[in-house]
């Protein structure tokens, strides 16, 4: 090897069309992509639930799932009528969605932006949701006074 080659290769592969090009492409499928945690947590939740029949996996499938879709807190899961829970799953899209459009302007706000920075927002988005469930499931347990899991 001469004293002239680089030894070390790039890390990352470079940029298609430019910063520009990256940042608008961040900011049209953020969005979309925004509905990944939800999609995730749901199926860990239901995976959870339909494994298991304990208390653990019982309660695991219902954080899960209500953080999955915050929804269901307003339908009044877990005490609240079921037949309200597919409405309110599929009212918890928008909101995921709007959570990844955050998460993209918030990303493609430096003039270098990448999936990891996208990928950083919506993960700090996603551990905010999951801590409000987790204190509205406290409080909704404290409040009615019943046990989540029976």
């Amino acid at each position: 090897m001469s004293r002239h080659q680089r030894t070390d290769a790039p890390r990352t592969a470079p940029l298609t069309a430019g910063p520009r090009w990256y940042k608008r492409r961040i900011r049209t499928l953020g969005p979309l992509f925004g509905t990944i945690p939800m999609i995730v947590l749901g199926v860990v939740a239901l995976v959870a639930l339909q494994v298991g029949n304990g208390r653990t996996s019982g309660l695991l499938g219902l954080f899960l799932g209500a953080a999955a879709a915050p929804g269901l807190l307003v339908a009044g899961a877990p005490f609240g009528e079921e037949s309200h829970y597919l409405l309110a799953i599929v009212a918890s899209v928008p909101f995921w969605m709007l959570l990844g459009y955050i998460a993209a302007w918030r990303a493609t706000r430096r003039s270098i932006a990448s999936w990891g920075d996208y990928a950083r927002e919506l993960a700090y988005l996603t551990i905010a949701v999951a801590v409000g469930v987790g204190l509205a499931l406290v409080i909704a347990a404290q409040v009615v006074g019943q046990s989540l899991v029976f």
